[in-house]
């Protein structure tokens, strides 16, 4: 099978898994028991609102025709519209999630580069003090809860030492950068001012680690176990023989070879960062999907919350596809 037919493939299947997602979120907000519109308002409503409410925003339809309506409006990136104010759900998620997604980048960058020379160090130290440290270190910081790990990491250095901020995403007292990729730290750099990018890393540093230290063990550990049993491997053991570096051996011909299940995980746990960063951000008051996932959910907003849950099932689906595809690029024996 050919690299192009493997992707044609890939994306064909990812289709019914889109639309079964879309059909189960459909049917949990408006199909099972429970009126939306009237546990919205508490039941402390008149007939009235409720039925005017319930024609503006489309629930007195039949709902096979709601449902015709919902799928043909995402391709468009028509989500619906909010319960709350009736504005466009789409136009709330794109103001919020350039916060999850660079939150998410640096998280993820700490817990790859930090697992993965943590992996690589317990792998050549194989049944050392060391090893037994690290392995110890990646399972504690693994079980260890994001927002209690957050809290503490808040007391020791924003109240304690006052070395970084608390929270948010940038200071009040200076001016955000020019909005270009809604990503502050790209957009300082793009705008040239370096001021905003040296804020703006300040507020991310605590809310990255706590992220990146929960999630560095699993690196570790996946790292471990390919180095171990990479570096076994007879090709491993003839570049030593030939005299090569300790360095070339263990990179080049180790850390190469024993990449890829790594980069698998790294696709995933990616996308699961960005549907799954909620408890950080509510912990850290960083102003991303997860904290409007969690107002949301606070005002009943079914629509919604209806709308950020596809919005983060459509965006894993792609990442899991992006990953497929670049493995089986890497790695030709997939694509037979």
């Amino acid at each position: 099978m050919t690299l192009r037919s493997y992707v044609v493939t890939r994306i064909l299947m990812m289709i019914p898994v889109i639309l079964l997602l879309l059909t189960l979120v459909f049917m949990i907000v408006r199909i099972l028991p429970g009126d939306p519109a009237l546990l919205h308002f508490e039941k402390n409503v008149t007939p009235e609102v409720l039925e005017a409410f319930r024609e503006r925003l489309g629930l007195d339809r039949p709902i096979h025709e709601q449902f015709i309506e919902y799928l043909a409006g995402i391709p468009q990136g028509n989500l619906g519209i909010s319960m709350q104010d009736y504005s466009p759900i789409s136009s709330h998620i794109v103001i919020r999630f350039p916060a999850t997604l660079e939150l998410t980048i640096f998280s993820m960058l700490f817990a790859v580069l930090f697992g993965i020379a943590l992996g690589i160090r317990s792998a050549k130290k194989y049944d050392t003090v060391q090893d037994y440290t690290i392995r110890t270190f990646g399972i504690v910081t693994y079980a260890i809860p994001v927002f209690f790990l957050g809290m503490v990491l808040q007391f020791i250095f924003a109240i304690y030492l006052g070395w970084l901020p608390t929270g948010t995403r940038f200071s009040l007292r200076y001016t955000v950068p020019t909005k270009i990729t809604g990503l502050y730290t790209i957009d300082s750099i793009l705008t040239g001012n370096f001021e905003a990018l040296v804020i703006s890393l300040r507020h991310l540093l605590l809310p990255s680690i706590t992220l990146g230290l929960v999630l560095c063990g699993i690196f570790i550990r996946l790292t471990r176990t390919n180095m171990l049993e990479t570096l076994r491997m007879d090709f491993v053991v003839a570049a030593e023989a030939r005299g090569l570096s300790d360095r070339t051996v263990t990179m080049t011909y180790a850390f190469k070879n024993a990449f890829l299940p790594i980069l698998t995980m790294i696709g995933l746990q990616f996308a699961a960062l960005l549907a799954g960063a909620i408890l950080t951000e509510t912990t850290f008051s960083w102003p991303g999907l997860g904290t409007y996932l969690v107002d949301r959910i606070a005002h009943r907003d079914y629509t919604a919350i209806q709308g950020t849950v596809v919005f983060f099932g459509i965006l894993v689906s792609l990442v899991t596809l992006l990953v497929d595809i670049l493995y089986a690029y890497l790695d030709p024996r997939i694509r037979l």
